[in-house]
């Protein structure tokens, strides 16, 4: 089998990046033959594949973002146009591939949440934004291209806003979770790292410290959260922000703004984050519009019980009051609530054990297995592309 992996470029703190890695490590150890085409993935971990540097010219003064996406995918479908690959599965909006994966979620939707936050005037404004404009149109062609023959969901979330705002057959639609080393990310982490990472940070063993772990923060929900946290009855508890944002610095200054200087740390991005984990009581990530963060899986993973959104994909393992909370990524006093009622939690068992439990079979065998059924029963349906 020979398989054609797209995806732009990459980013070491992604998750979607990080799903790609491990999808291609899982697909080499069963003996597929996998070429990854992209535009820089400098810096990524070998996982025995091909790799294949597409990089054509664009203009960043008059074209941008959109000049960007639309010179990549021309290359794309040019490399493609050669033939020879069994399945070409796309990561980004490029129509003609037989399979794409929605990691990034539905642009569509993205517009309709941020929209949320934004006065009439700013919503026109994002409408009629060159980029946003590319990426819906791209989008839209890409669902309707004869080509696809199956979307790769990594949660149902995504699979619903699919079906709503492009009328895809039900049947093409596979809901595949994004798999999490689960012998890696495990309660035991407390064991090894907790004791520690809490000395570094200064904080005594009853502190209760909750951990937010995303990149770009205002989608990510850090505005929200940090007037959340503000607004709680402990006061005890402090919170520990770990990711890249170029507004670090205005969040910085919010949290001073807040009078949380003193009780929230910004840790910045991290290649390795079980310490955090392992330091953490719980996990919070009231995203504005998230498909599925591979941060949530590993904080469940680790046993801890987290507060998200309801327009994250992982809502669909919060049993609320036993592993955690959902709320609206924008009510700011029930977040606050929330943060409270996961604080009086620490130190039990039951929630932990929840938590655990909830995305204990969401194993990289298991993502692995269902990609390669997948993968066989499109093979069975026609000839190389």
């Amino acid at each position: 089998m020979k398989i054609a992996i797209i995806r732009q470029r990459y980013n070491p703190y992604g998750g979607a990046e990080r799903f790609v890695e491990r999808a291609l490590a899982a697909l080499v150890a069963e003996g597929v033959a996998v070429d990854l085409i992209t535009r820089n993935w400098d810096g990524a971990p070998a996982a025995g594949f091909h790799q294949i540097t597409c990089d054509p010219p664009y203009s960043r003064l008059w074209g941008g973002r959109a000049a960007r996406d639309r010179s990549f995918a021309a290359g794309v479908q040019r490399l493609l146009a050669r033939g020879g690959y069994d399945i070409t599965q796309s990561h980004e909006r490029i129509p003609g591939c037989m399979v794409f994966r929605a990691g990034d979620g539905v642009h569509a939707a993205w517009l309709e949440h941020r929209g949320r936050q934004l006065s009439r005037l700013g919503r026109l404004a994002l409408r009629l934004d060159p980029y946003h404009r590319h990426a819906l149109d791209a989008e839209g062609r890409m669902f309707a291209h004869p080509a696809l023959r199956a979307v790769i969901c990594n949660s149902r979330m995504v699979a619903e806003e699919i079906r709503r705002h492009y009328g895809i057959d039900p049947d093409r639609i596979h809901v595949i979770y994004n798999g999490v080393d689960t012998a890696r990310f495990h309660p035991d982490v407390a064991a090894g790292y907790r004791e520690q990472q809490r000395r570094q940070l200064g904080l005594a063993a009853s502190t209760p410290l909750l951990l937010f772990v995303g990149s770009g923060f205002e989608r990510k929900g850090v505005p929200a959260l940090l007037e959340a946290f503000a607004a709680m009855d402990n006061r005890q508890a402090h919170l520990a922000l770990v990711g890249a944002d170029r507004r670090l610095a205005a969040m910085r200054g919010l949290a001073d703004r807040l009078g949380l200087g003193a009780r929230v740390h910004f840790a910045g991005p991290q290649r390795e984050v079980l310490p955090w984990y392992g330091a953490a009581d719980g996990f919070v990530l009231p995203t504005l519009y998230d498909p599925c963060p591979n941060a949530a899986l590993e904080a469940l993973a680790c046993g801890l019980p987290i507060v998200t959104s309801t327009t994250c994909g992982a809502r669909e393992w919060v049993r609320e009051g036993e592993n955690g909370w959902v709320v609206d990524a924008l009510d700011v006093r029930e977040l606050g609530l929330c943060l409270d009622r996961l604080c009086a939690w620490r130190g039990q068992g039951a929630p932990r054990e929840q938590a655990r439990h909830a995305v204990a079979g969401l194993s990289l065998e298991a993502m692995s297995n269902r990609l390669l059924t997948l993968y066989r029963q499109l093979l069975a349906g026609g000839g190389k592309v």
